[in-house]
């Protein structure tokens, strides 16, 4: 079909905008409606989920490089990218069930990291 792109088992349509801050809160809906733990105790356990991620990252990594002899090359970049992905989005989902506007606070912090990298230390 023209204008779809299958990526790792995903379909997605080319011409059509996802708003990714509109997903992330439908998705951060969903979770909540499912959820069964107080929403403080859903955040903490949302921050958890993101550690968890990044174990998964880490282990594709070492997959890619084959640095576990007894699994050798066990994971493809392919892999890596997923993982990279899902702490992103794990991540963005605990930002929208605590931030008023996840958005616009997303955008400020990054705003803010490339003035930290733009201004140079001072020296002593």
């Amino acid at each position: 079909m023209p204008g779809t792109v299958r990526d790792k088992g995903f379909e997605y349509r080319q011409d059509r905008t996802v708003d990714v801050f509109e997903t992330i809160k439908s998705l951060a809906d969903q979770l909540d409606s499912l959820s069964t733990v107080p929403p403080e105790q859903a955040v903490t356990l949302q921050a958890l989920k993101v550690s968890e991620e990044a174990g998964e990252l880490a282990e594709a990594v070492i997959g890619v490089l084959a640095a576990n002899p007894r699994k050798g090359a066990s994971h493809t970049w392919e892999d890596v990218y997923g993982e990279a992905c899902d702490i992103a989005v794990t991540a963005l989902i605990l930002l929208a069930r605590r931030s008023e506007d996840p958005r616009r606070r997303l955008e400020a912090h990054l705003q803010h990291l490339v003035q930290r990298s733009l201004t140079p230390e001072p020296t002593a």
